[in-house]
């Protein structure tokens, strides 16, 4: 990915979010992707100070990096199955290795850089990411993202509650 890339000033024509992720309303944290690759994406978030995860200064809890990071992985595994012309399958965040948050909140009106990088992706639907948080150029976040996509979802959803 480009320097440019990086720092938002990207203008390659990426589908609008709302196109790649199933995400809608106030659960859509994301504005956009920034850069793609075979094995990462870059996207943008900006901290909302009306936002429902708001706190009194408007500032978003760093708990919603792990989200933010979820999206971006989504939006990774979106783009690669538009390019292939088709669409994603739902997937599930299994779990995060130490995720690692340097700030207790990232402040409101704050321009957050979400980076998910591929580590892992078997046949079976199983993946890892290495994944990021960068605000004003700095880390503020950061993990490794254990995600699944079964190949039937709802039959895994039934499952999960039939024990």
């Amino acid at each position: 990915m480009t320097e440019e890339a990086r720092h938002f000033g990207v203008t390659a024509a990426y589908p609008p979010i709302e196109e790649i992720l199933p995400h809608r309303g106030t659960m859509l944290l994301l504005e956009r992707v920034v850069a793609f690759d075979d094995t990462a994406l870059v996207a943008q978030a900006c901290v909302d100070r009306t936002a429902w995860y708001a706190d009194a200064a408007g500032a978003m809890p760093a708990w919603i990096g792990i989200e933010l990071m979820a999206q971006a992985i989504a939006a990774h595994v979106g783009m690669a199955a538009l390019r292939a012309g088709g669409r994603a399958r739902p997937g599930v965040l299994l779990g995060s290795s130490r995720y690692e948050a340097h700030r207790s909140a990232f402040a409101a009106g704050s321009r957050l850089r979400v980076e998910a990088k591929e580590l892992l992706r078997s046949e079976q639907g199983h993946g890892a990411y290495e994944c990021a948080i960068d605000a004003e150029g700095e880390r503020v976040a950061q993990a490794v993202i254990k995600v699944f996509q079964p190949s039937d979802f709802q039959s895994f959803i039934e499952g999960s509650f039939a024990s």
